[in-house]
């Protein structure tokens, strides 16, 4: 087995949701108690991998060398052996618990791998294949945690997670073009940024003329299209399920409206969700809106 570069972390804490922001509320108050476990255990395996593919100053080859690692270990557990590290063997009780399915850990491993090695994405059709496995799966195994993995909360689900993901995409393109090594990455589509005369140097430039507003808001649109499409989820699914995802799409909802709000300067105004912002949230997701 490969030696990883990454500490070894035994104890899982729910603390740790708190280390970086997340469009997902995780091991809030809304989880039951008997799921806060294996809900932070599963942030803490996607934590750290994805820290390995953004953090730190290891080479490229030595990310992917420790993401083959943890991919390596979920490969054990899939095949019903017990892993070597303390956080895989503490997710394997919590797999076999709630029978979770192991390609959507993989998936999650996968995208972490991409992004050490792609930064750019010719189309759309590239992009949601890149978020069907680094969004997609974390909806699709709280469907699995909560036992209402259907195929129609499956497809609801991805489309808020791959609007999420977009949602992120946009608030994040100046801090993007600041990643790998300089070189940045983007998660705009190239064919859509050469159609609409937008070059990667204009980004650097921090263009804001109508031609960049158009083309922004036209991505933003396309992802709070997304996101109302999956919106029946919430409505759909009973109890502190569905009261925590309303909470996450009003929650995509507010960012969508200060993204439009800010006409395409992200640069300055990167959009968040602020304490004025929960009270409206939350009244939103109280009344299924």
């Amino acid at each position: 087995m490969q030696a990883f570069s990454k500490p070894e972390i035994a104890p899982v804490s729910l603390t740790l949701a708190d280390t970086h922001y997340e469009n997902f509320p995780v091991a809030s108050l809304l989880l039951p108690p008997h799921l806060r476990h294996a809900v932070s255990v599963i942030y803490q395996f996607a934590r750290e991998a994805d820290d390995i593919a953004d953090e730190g100053d290891a080479s490229e080859s030595e990310r992917l060398k420790d993401l083959q690692g943890y991919e390596d270990e979920l490969l054990l557990i899939q095949a019903y052996i017990q892993p070597e590290r303390p956080l895989f063997k503490t997710l394997q009780q919590v797999v076999r618990a709630h029978t979770l399915d192991i390609q959507s850990l993989l998936d999650l491993i996968n995208a972490f791998k991409q992004d050490v090695v792609k930064t750019r994405y010719a189309d759309f059709a590239e992009l949601l294949d890149y978020c069907r496995r680094s969004a997609n799966p974390v909806g699709r195994l709280m469907l699995q945690l909560y036992a209402s993995d259907t195929a129609q909360n499956r497809h609801w689900s991805d489309q808020i997670c791959t609007a999420l993901q977009l949602i992120n995409f946009y608030q994040d393109i100046a801090i993007d073009l600041q990643k790998h090594d300089q070189s940045g990455r983007i998660y705009l589509c190239l064919d859509e940024m050469q159609a609409a005369g937008i070059t990667e140097q204009d980004l650097r430039n921090q263009r804001q003329d109508a031609a960049w507003q158009a083309f922004f808001l036209y991505n933003v649109a396309r992802a709070e299209h997304m996101l109302l499409a999956g919106k029946p989820l919430g409505r759909h699914l009973p109890g502190r399920i569905g009261l925590e995802l309303r909470m996450i799409v009003a929650g995509g909802e507010r960012i969508i409206h200060k993204l439009k709000r800010c006409h395409g300067d992200i640069y300055h105004h990167r959009p968040t969700l602020n304490a004025f912002d929960w009270p409206v949230i939350f009244l939103k997701a109280l009344f299924k809106q």
